[in-house]
């Protein structure tokens, strides 16, 4: 390579490292230095001793272990369902279920909190409004689709014919998922239990609105002591806790599951149609959990008094007093910004997707750890890091409206890497060597060979990095510092919180377009991208 190549090659490379590391790892050195400089030392001890956090702390664990457990049991009969069955509408059914993944947190608090009105849950003897089980039941609507997918994915890898035989000679259904087939899923429960765990541990929209204000978590109490009590020491510390823990928590849950790895020679084998209870069961299952808050969040939209019509979604034009801009505003802010944020994630998702395939090894591995960094880390740290970092010049933009799509790139950025890496690895090298034998030069090889094979790849990650953009709660919660930069998100989680029929209403409505925002961006990924592509070799 000569010294021109190599010169490109790191200016190309340098890209991607210089935005990370000015908008996503300075700000999480300047939470350190805010927790654990020379004078702030003792306020984090003291913080880290005090019965307070330990309550906090405690709260976190112990509601993100109940939720993941309620997750994983109750995914199994859907995971069972697909791994093993074949019915009409499996496809529907399957994207039924990755759709709450990506909805805004806040849509999901408005929906619950529809649901709850709507039922008479929300006071009295069987209020579910600011407890504990609404929150359960929030993380379970999210988490479903992670617990779902990643188990039936593993299951449909196992032999079927050891549970044949098994049951031949005479053992129970019950015996066998619990000495046979059950064993054999713990990989799987083991990395599904661990993104949900990772995932309820940092909650912060549903915990903020649901949970109540007398319950809070290291996330809620961060955004709490930053906002509302202006203590960045405190802050700073709980962030760093924050930090340390997730970190530990990845790299256990990544060596547990190496150490549990399982390699079965499956054969092919036909799919037999379902059962009609075990698929009306799961319907009906997956519509309470799923489908109804959805429903009566369409519904609350509509109402209006003791009848129905599209009043509340013509109010979104309205500007209330409670809120400095019109929601319409703010959704035309959202827009915005996503389209801004999804373009960086391409870039730079792109770029960084080409040095981890084409880099050397060592410049592979540290390109793929440390771009992927920010998908472990909370959004509200996130956005916490960049307001008290990014207050000097030349990267003083606090008050600049780029700084809010800038935090969106980077939770967007690893979504765009995980669709375009594996992509461009599956490419057969012999187009590429039979392109340069034509007299084709690295720059044209990879315009006409790399470029048109992973467009594909790279349209499914920037509509997840859209979808993320768009209702993006934890981070800017933090950010927009002139009011009439109000997100969607922000706008919707003031007005949840404000009394009155017609501000619900407008919120229920604003939530409406949320999600049929993000909805249509999953449909999309999900009809095109999962299904098998083949990749032409004859060049």
């Amino acid at each position: 390579m000569t010294l021109v190549k190599k010169l490109r090659w790191v200016a190309l490379a340098a890209i991607p490292v210089l935005f990370i590391g000015a908008f996503f790892y300075w700000p999480l050195i300047k939470i350190f230095s805010h927790a654990l400089g020379s004078e702030e030392i003792g306020d984090f001890k003291s913080l880290f001793f005090s019965g307070s956090f330990h309550q906090i702390a405690w709260f976190t664990v112990w509601q993100a272990f109940l939720s993941t457990v309620l997750t994983m049991v109750l995914a199994l009969p859907a995971a069972y369902l697909i791994a093993r069955y074949s019915f009409r509408g499996r496809r529907i059914f399957q994207v039924a279920t990755t759709v709450p993944f990506v909805l805004p947190t806040v849509v999901v608090a408005g929906a619950f909190t529809a649901l709850f009105e709507r039922f008479g849950l929300d006071e009295g003897a069987f209020r579910l409004r600011h407890t504990v089980w609404a929150l359960l039941a929030a993380h379970v609507f999210f988490n479903l689709a992670i617990a779902i997918r990643t188990v039936s994915t593993f299951w449909s890898g196992l032999d079927p014919r050891i549970e044949e035989q098994a049951k031949l000679l005479g053992a129970t259904p019950w015996l066998i998922f619990r000495k046979i087939t059950f064993p054999r899923l713990v990989p799987a429960l083991t990395a599904a239990s661990s993104i949900v765990f990772l995932f309820c541990l940092t909650s912060f929209g549903v915990i903020l609105l649901l949970a109540g204000p007398t319950r809070a978590t290291i996330e809620t109490e961060i955004w709490r002591q930053a906002i509302w009590r202006g203590d960045i020491a405190t802050a700073s510390s709980l962030a760093v806790i924050q930090l340390v823990a997730v970190v530990v928590m990845v790299l256990l849950m990544n060596y547990l599951q190496r150490r549990q790895a399982v390699v079965e020679n499956r054969m092919d084998f036909v799919y037999e149609k379902a059962p009609r209870k075990l698929l009306v069961g799961n319907i009906f299952f997956l519509f309470i959990m799923i489908g109804l808050p959805i429903v009566v969040l369409f519904e609350s939209s509509l109402k209006v008094g003791g009848s129905y019509s599209f009043q509340n979604f013509a109010s979104l034009a309205d500007r209330v007093t409670l809120v400095p801009v019109s929601a319409l505003t703010a959704l035309k802010n959202s827009l915005l910004f996503a389209a801004v944020a999804t373009i960086f994630a391409s870039l730079l998702g792109c770029i960084a997707s080409f040095v981890v395939v084409h880099g050397r090894r060592w410049v592979s591995n540290l390109f793929d750890v440390s771009m992927m960094f920010p998908l472990g880390i909370s959004a509200v740290v996130l956005g916490f890091g960049m307001l008290i970092a990014l207050d000097t010049p030349p990267l003083d933009l606090r008050s600049s409206w780029v700084l809010v799509p800038i935090a969106h790139s980077l939770l967007g950025i690893p979504f765009v890497m995980r669709t375009v890496i594996p992509t461009l690895r599956r490419i057969d090298p012999s187009l590429r060597e039979s392109a340069t034998l034509l007299g084709a030069s690295p720059r044209q090889v990879s315009r006409h060979i790399d470029f048109p094979i992973g467009l594909r790849a790279l349209s499914v990650g920037a509509a997840f990095a859209f979808a993320i953009s768009i209702g993006e709660f934890g981070a800017t919660s933090f950010l927009p510092r002139n009011p009439d930069r109000l997100t969607a998100p922000l706008v919707l989680f003031r007005l949840l919180g404000a009394p009155g029929e017609t501000l619900r209403g407008q919120a229920m409505a604003l939530a409406v377009v949320l999600m049929t925002i993000t909805a249509l961006a999953v449909i999309l990924v999900e009809g095109s991208f999962f299904k098998k592509e083949t990749i032409r070799s004859d060049f």
